[in-house]
């Protein structure tokens, strides 16, 4: 029972931060100046022409009953319809989200898959070379833009060594090596910064484990420096890990958004840019409101996995 308390008042709090969420966002953008209406029909369009055009759009009604209308349509997967091409924005949502979840958590998996060794090494040569390298290069790395690093790369591997594509995007059902390919550059430009990031705080968590007694006691009976900070170290610091990554996740879709221009990828980032340049605001709120509750989820997923890692909070939890 306890444990269903806790779960209970975490998922409490990840519907509420959802609902303040679509509230927030569709405050935005229905506060957002000029008339979709007249976007569409153009400069020369009447105004009863315009008024005719909003009241088919539905934008004439109370903001409460249009607001309910889109939540509602969302809890069954529908995030309403384009205004522009009156096609269903799940359907034009659907085959990009692929590419941006592809995107992102390679990603992420690449920026922990470096970050860990690398700041594992500068905690324990923190007063070496070694360490002192591996900390500019993460200083580097967090100074470096993420589309600058991605020019960088296409101009040596696309456009110099003509191994790897610079641009587009293959989708996996069509060729699986195509797709491969096409995603190296933009995954490793969007690590490049993140696994800078990460470096910081993994070096700062094993320094803190370096001077406990159970790493202390371990060296003594004999394990070697690095097995005793990856056996015994690695679990305690997991928890600050976890958390780090968690929140650097809207980092993450940030900068995807960027890399994904840059590498003209048709994923969610692209299509938001050109929806809030056609003012389509049913696709803006519909990928907005996609992204937000993707790092709430996260951020959810992150906190009922403190107590798998903890077991002093799963103790709390059953107290």
């Amino acid at each position: 029972m306890p444990v269903l308390a806790f779960l209970g008042r975490r998922l409490a709090i990840f519907a509420i931060s959802l609902v303040g969420a679509s509230m927030l966002i569709f405050a935005v953008c229905s506060a957002l100046p000029g008339e979709v209406a007249e976007i569409i029909l153009g400069e020369g369009a009447s105004q009863a022409q315009i008024e005719a055009l909003t009241a088919e759009l539905g934008l004439d009604r109370p903001p409460v009953v249009r607001y309910l209308e889109w939540v509602g349509g969302m809890l069954h997967g529908d995030f309403g319809v384009s205004y522009f091409t009156g096609q269903s924005v799940s359907g034009l949502m659907a085959p990009r989200i692929a590419v941006t979840l592809w995107l992102v958590l390679f990603a992420l998996l690449l920026s922990v898959a470096v970050a860990l060794p690398v700041g594992m090494l500068a905690a324990m040569k923190r007063r070496s070379w070694q360490g002192f390298a591996a900390t500019a290069v993460a200083q580097l790395g967090m100074a470096v833009p993420a589309f600058w690093a991605a020019i960088v790369l296409v101009l040596v591997f696309a456009v110099g060594l003509r191994w790897l594509p610079a641009n587009g995007y293959i989708p996996l059902t069509t060729d699986p090596v195509s797709w491969a390919a096409h995603l190296v550059l933009p995954v490793t430009s969007l690590a490049i910064v993140q696994s800078a990031v990460l470096v910081r705080y993994v070096r700062s968590a094993f320094i803190e484990v370096l001077s406990e007694d159970y790493y202390r006691t371990a060296r003594a009976v004999g394990w070697r420096p690095f097995p005793a900070l990856l056996r015994h170290g690695l679990r305690n610091a997991a928890l600050s890990l976890v958390t780090v990554v968690g929140l650097q996740l809207a980092s993450v879709l940030v900068g995807a958004i960027v890399i994904e221009q840059v590498f003209a990828l048709p994923g969610l980032g692209s299509q938001l840019l050109s929806a809030v340049s056609q003012r389509d605001l049913m696709i803006v709120q519909g990928v907005v409101m996609f992204l937000a509750a993707s790092v709430l989820l996260i951020n959810f997923l992150v906190d009922l996995s403190y107590a798998w890692i903890d077991p002093r909070l799963r103790t709390e939890a059953e107290r």
